[in-house]
């Protein structure tokens, strides 16, 4: 055996590499897993209400308390020193008609998701978020947004990413089927992944070139995918350059800041409520105008069943048709009489 041969052969191929990746998401899952016994204290657990919600992520003293405190009427206590918010504390943001929970999270230290600082609570209320806003302070290092994504990717947070196209089922007998070339794993791979989760018999359709870390993530089925925005506050405190640069650095999710001169505050709701994709409804009695004043916020996607939850739990259980106008008319500007299935659009009536 020559020595390049020696070399490719202690040399971590891929193959190796996935089975590493498999048996530490694995342990790091049941890592996350609540004990049966804890200590009683204050909990994170907050009802989650309104249209939609937004968790606000940072680490201590970027400004996370003020935002809360100025664009809600929730008095966050606000503080010049680190660790001023201990809990989770909810306030509303009214904006376009719409009632958003916006959540001030404690501040998170490093290896939060290892649970230093309770930070493993904190960061896993995350995952009931609608959108993650970052929070980070423009004077501090700029390592800090690299951090706080480390520490969500940790708790099974996946930010600005869709979920991988691959349908999984476990059955008494199946094999795995691929669409697509691989190039970045193999089907050797998978099936060694597999066998560390102990599954032997599935049916596998991967419809995309996957990697491995996000077939893991499939088989996992824990993983959450949370659009995300960053925030830079305090940019008052650092240099036009500095400011430029920050500012460059984004990938259209970045928006500037300044909480305590009120700067940039009205570009940060109107970058939440895009990234948010709202779907304003209005209703109507027969033979009266629209209440223009009062819509029904839904996600994209929604139908007329989900406007009749909105309204009432027991009104689609009665339902005999609908009469829209709107962009989901056929007939715009006409009404068309639809049913439950029927998709409606923003503005409809």
């Amino acid at each position: 055996m020559g020595v390049l041969d020696k070399i490719a052969e202690i040399e971590p191929t891929e193959y190796h590499l996935g089975l590493l990746k498999a048996k530490l998401a694995k342990y790091r899952a049941q890592l996350l897993e609540p004990e049966k016994k804890s200590a009683k204290g204050e909990g994170f657990d907050v009802l989650k209400s309104g249209d939609a919600r937004v968790c606000l992520i940072g680490f201590p003293s970027v400004g996370k308390s003020t935002l809360l405190s100025k664009t809600t009427k929730t008095e966050s206590s606000v503080g010049a020193y680190e660790f001023t918010t201990l809990t989770a504390i909810p306030g509303v943001l009214e904006y376009e008609g719409a009632r958003i929970q916006l959540l001030d999270l404690p501040g998170i230290v490093q290896d939060a998701a290892k649970g230093r600082g309770r930070g493993r609570q904190v960061v896993s209320v995350a995952k009931t978020a609608d959108l993650i806003l970052l929070m980070i302070d423009a004077t501090k290092s700029a390592e800090q947004k690299k951090l706080l994504e480390i520490e969500l990717e940790a708790v099974g947070i996946r930010l600005n990413t869709k979920p991988p196209d691959v349908v999984f089922k476990q059955k008494s007998a199946g094999g795995i089927n691929c669409t697509v070339k691989l190039t970045h794993t193999d089907e050797r791979t998978i099936r060694s992944i597999l066998q560390t989760y102990r599954i032997h018999n599935c049916d596998v359709m991967i419809r995309e070139d996957i990697t491995t870390d996000e077939f893991i993530d499939v088989l996992l089925g824990t993983r959450k995918y949370i659009p995300a925005l960053t925030v830079y506050n305090k940019i008052d405190s650092v240099s036009m350059e500095t400011l430029d640069a920050m500012a460059r650095e984004g990938d259209g999710r970045t928006v500037m800041i300044s909480c305590e001169i009120d700067l940039g505050i009205d570009w940060l709701l109107e970058a939440i409520w895009n990234e948010l994709g709202l779907v304003k409804v209005y209703t109507k009695r027969r033979g009266e105008q629209p209440d223009l004043t009062d819509p029904i916020c839904l996600r994209q996607g929604a139908t007329i069943e989900t406007v009749c939850h909105g309204i009432h739990r027991s009104l689609a259980s009665h339902f005999k048709y609908a009469l829209v106008w709107g962009k989901s008319s056929k007939f715009n500007p006409q009404p068309q009489k639809v049913g439950l299935s029927h998709l409606v659009q923003d503005e409809d009536v």
